[in-house]
């Protein structure tokens, strides 16, 4: 009738509805993306709950989480005073020297009469980074502007630990009820997969996030204490919060790391370099196989292509989300895959 195939409409109204999603997706990225980390943030807490929550009695899930956001109140609270007011007092007086420091860059890092190979490579480092200060420091310049002058900041770091607190209290409700009332009896098997391997999926990843970036932190921290690199306990806790962000965040730390000791007229960058590279191996081939299991792990190009994919999407929370999102893709696909895939039947007799 009028020339329309019901198939043809069925299809179109199909890709409509999808781009209107899409759309409205993005409209609400900033909320949707403060969920995705109170998400993340619940599996990073949900171990411990979950571990407390067997060996409670009873069948509520109150007591262990309300143990373990009491155990975390005291945790944030004894670090903001032993570790928190040192950290504070370093990055004080960083950001008082700052203008100071950006007149050095143009004046050569290595010692004079300094010579050999090593010497050479830190010298075209510094070379680099003058060249392109304003590129490496305006952006650190305004992330730290925009955290201290914004309030979503703030209401982000209220929010993202109650909407935590509802997700471990009512998930398996949630996923019950979307599979009851969305789902179709037919997909439903292939949907609880999906969700039981995405389960697993985040519970490990964060859990390996958190402990590479407390490694990262504690190594970095105690080897610039003990080699005297200025500012070394805020160095290491700026290389945590880094470990966050997959390739992008430990190639600026180490920016970052470099560009504060040569300004401050530490005379042995060569150390740093050795040190960073050595860690970089520790981590890559010892620590992080122990910590992540291979179903984890993504190719290292696709990694590489998502990273600066979401970068060049959303910023650093694109960067951030960029190998949750892909290894989500790729458990959806294997699993639809495997449900598409015909049951091999039994030989005839």
């Amino acid at each position: 009738m009028l020339g329309l195939d019901s198939r043809v409409a069925r299809n179109t109204w199909t890709v409509l509805l999808i781009l209107l999603l899409v759309g409205f997706l993005y409209v609400i990225r900033q909320t949707l993306f403060v969920f995705i980390v109170a998400l993340l943030f619940a599996y990073l807490l949900w171990p411990l709950v979950h571990f407390l929550e067997q060996r409670l009695p009873g069948r509520s899930k109150m007591p262990s989480l309300a143990i373990v956001y009491l155990l975390l109140i005291l945790a944030i609270t004894g670090a903001g005073f032993e570790i928190g007011s040192r950290v504070a007092t370093q990055a004080s007086a960083l950001a008082s020297k700052f203008p100071e420091l950006l007149s050095r860059l143009e004046q050569p890092i290595a010692p004079r009469g300094a010579a050999g190979f090593g010497w050479r490579i830190l010298t075209e480092i510094q070379r680099q980074i003058a060249e392109h200060a304003q590129e490496l420091i305006l952006p650190i310049s305004d992330a730290v502007l925009s955290i201290l002058t914004h309030a979503e900041v703030l209401l982000f770091i209220v929010l993202v630990p109650i909407l935590s607190f509802f997700f471990l209290k009512d998930a398996q409700l949630l996923l019950s009820s979307f599979l009851q009332n969305i789902v179709e009896d037919s997909r439903r098997a292939i949907f609880n997969d999906i969700a039981d391997d995405l389960h697993l999926l985040l519970a490990q990843y964060m859990r390996a996030l958190f402990l590479i970036g407390l490694a990262t932190a504690g190594a970095y921290s105690v080897f610039f204490s003990i080699i005297g690199v200025p500012y070394g306990l805020l160095l290491g806790v700026i290389a945590f919060f880094f470990e966050f962000v997959p390739l992008i965040g430990p190639l600026t730390s180490a920016v970052i790391i470099f560009l504060v000791a040569g300004l401050n007229g530490y005379g042995h960058l060569l150390w740093i370099v050795v040190f960073l590279a050595c860690y970089r191996l520790f981590q890559d081939y010892i620590l992080v196989p122990r910590i992540l299991s291979s179903g984890t792990k993504l190719p290292p190009l696709l990694v590489i292509f998502g990273v600066l994919a979401g970068g060049q999407l959303a910023g650093i929370p694109g960067a951030f989300l960029s190998v949750p999102v892909m290894a989500t893709l790729r458990i959806v696909y294997r699993q639809v895959q495997k449900s598409n895939r015909p049951a091999i039947l039994p030989p005839e007799s």
